[in-house]
């Protein structure tokens, strides 16, 4: 195990007086190996101009001038954030969500809260099983 230690301890990070951003380090583990680097980009900035409720109004002009992304990489980097249920996207609007609890996902509707990954199969018609599935011989 490497001991740390502090290498500049008269710039230690504080918190800022004004302003607020945070990483949960979940992310990287759970979520940064299953995305594009433009999708890892956008969420970096997303998380970083963010207010304490995750809310942030940049136009896509201001993010693709920001983060040198056209408007089509844009375009795929945010919906791998919607489609990973780490973003919630209402023109003008995007909110960082807090990460996804593992085996739930959130419902489409907004404002509708969470759904359990069972309950979301028997909408579909999917009825989950405790024991495998076995076939006739």
């Amino acid at each position: 195990m490497i001991q740390k230690r502090i290498l500049v301890a008269r710039r230690l990070r504080k918190p800022p007086a004004t302003g607020w951003s945070w990483l949960d380090r979940r992310f990287l583990r759970e979520h940064g190996d299953y995305l594009s680097r433009e999708a890892v980009l956008l969420y970096l900035f997303l998380v970083a101009v963010a207010d304490r409720h995750g809310l942030s109004f940049y136009s896509d002009h201001t993010l693709s001038s920001r983060l040198q992304l056209s408007q089509p990489a844009l375009e795929r980097a945010r919906q791998e954030l919607l489609d990973r249920d780490l973003i919630a996207h209402q023109l003008p609007l995007v909110q960082v969500l807090s990460l996804p609890t593992p085996g739930v996902s959130r419902r489409p509707e907004p404002g509708q809260g969470l759904i359990r990954l069972g309950e979301l199969f028997s909408q579909v018609g999917i009825a989950p099983t405790s024991e495998p599935r076995r076939t006739a011989p």
